[in-house]
C-alpha cells in the first residue's frame, strides 16, 4: 500500500524464455562434447559445470511455476515450457513441483501441508554432523520421495506428459550419443542439489538459524546463477514478480528488508548447519493448519 510502484513489477519476465531455452541448448550440447570421455571426467563435469546449469534450470522451473514466463492468461504455455526447460535434469520434475509449490505458499510450514519441511524421522536421525553431512548429500532423494510420505496427491495429466517427453529425450540422446550424456546430466542434477555451494539456498531459505525468523535472504553473487531465488523474503512476499525484478522490490521498499537478518553465504550456511548443534533438520517452523486437520 505504501508503495504502488511495486504492482508494476509484477507479470512475466520477457526475457526468461530466451535465457532458459539457451541454457537448455547448452546442456544438449554438452551431451555431444562429453560423449567419449573418461568415466572420472563425465563427473567432473557433471559437479563443475552441468550440475550447476541443471540446479539453475530447476530455479528457473520455480519461477515458470509462479507463470513468469509467459503471463498469468498463458498458463498453459507455462506448464509446457517448464517440461522443456526440465529436459536437461534428466528426471522428470516440472509438473510435480508445480503440483506441490503452491501449497508451500499457501501454507508456509504447514503439518502435512508443506512438503518442504522435513520429517520427524529426518529430525531425529540426522543430528550429528556425519549424519547431517549425509542428510545433505541425499537432498535430492529426500525432496523428491518427501512428498509421497507426508502429502500424497493424485497424479495428474501434466505430470504424465513431463514424464513420457522426458523419458523420449532421454531414450533420443542416449540412442544419439550413448549412455554418458545420460549419466552426465543425472549426475549433476543430483550432486549439484546435494553438496554444493548453489544447494545452500535449499538450508538458507526457511531454517530458523535465528529464533523468531524462519524466512531469510540471501544477496550475494550466486543470485546471478540461480535467478535471484537469495531474494527470498521479497519472493514470498511477492511471488507474481519474477526473479529478475526481486532487487528493485528491495530498492523500493528498504525499510521492511534492510533490517531483517539475512545470510552472506550459502557455503557458510551449510558449515554451519552441518556443525552448529542447534541447526539441524528440526530447526524449522511447523504449524498446524485447519486443512490438514480436517483431512
Amino acid at each position: 500500500a505504501k508503495y504502488p510502484e511495486i504492482k508494476s513489477l509484477m507479470g512475466p519476465d520477457p526475457h526468461l524464455k530466451w535465457i532458459v531455452s539457451g541454457m537448455v541448448f547448452t546442456q544438449l550440447l554438452a551431451c555431444y562434447l562429453v560423449k567419449d570421455l573418461p568415466w572420472k571426467w563425465i563427473f567432473f563435469w557433471a559437479y563443475a559445470f552441468g550440475g550447476c546449469v541443471n540446479h539453475s534450470l530447476s530455479l528457473a522451473i520455480h519461477d515458470i511455476s509462479h507463470n513468469v514466463a509467459f503471463g498469468n492468461k498463458q498458463t498453459k504455455w507455462n506448464r509446457w515450457f517448464a517440461v522443456f526447460a526440465n529436459l536437461p535434469i534428466g528426471i522428470p520434475y516440472s509438473a510435480s513441483f508445480k503440483k506441490y509449490h503452491i501449497d508451500h505458499h499457501r501454507y508456509l510450514g504447514g503439518d502435512m501441508l508443506d512438503v518442504d519441511v522435513p520429517t520427524d524421522f529426518e529430525g531425529w536421525f540426522f543430528c550429528t554432523p556425519i549424519r547431517k553431512l549425509l542428510w545433505l548429500f541425499l537432498q535430492p532423494l529426500f525432496y523428491s520421495l518427501r512428498p509421497l510420505y507426508v502429502n500424497p496427491k493424485a497424479i495428474t495429466q501434466m505430470e504424465v506428459f513431463n514424464a513420457l517427453v522426458q523419458l523420449s529425450v532421454d531414450l533420443i540422446i542416449h540412442y544419439l550419443w550413448g549412455l554418458k550424456p545420460i549419466v552426465y546430466l543425472i549426475a549433476g542434477t543430483i550432486l549439484c542439489m546435494g553438496i554444493h555451494p548453489i544447494s545452500g539456498h535449499f538450508i538458507a531459505e526457511h531454517y530458523m538459524f535465528l529464533k523468531g525468523y524462519e524466512t531469510y535472504s540471501y544477496y550475494g553473487p550466486l543470485n546471478w546463477l540461480t535467478f535471484n531465488v537469495g531474494y527470498h523474503m521479497e519472493h514470498h512476499d511477492f511471488p507474481s514478480i519474477p526473479g529478475c525484478r526481486l532487487p528493485m522490490v528491495k530498492k523500493i521498499a528498504a525499510e521492511y528488508y534492510d533490517n531483517l537478518p539475512h545470510h552472506q553465504s550459502w557455503i557458510r550456511v551449510l558449515w554451519d548447519f552441518v556443525f552448529d548443534d542447534t541447526i539441524g533438520p528440526y530447526s524449522r517452523v511447523k504449524r498446524v493448519c485447519k486443512l490438514a486437520k480436517e483431512s
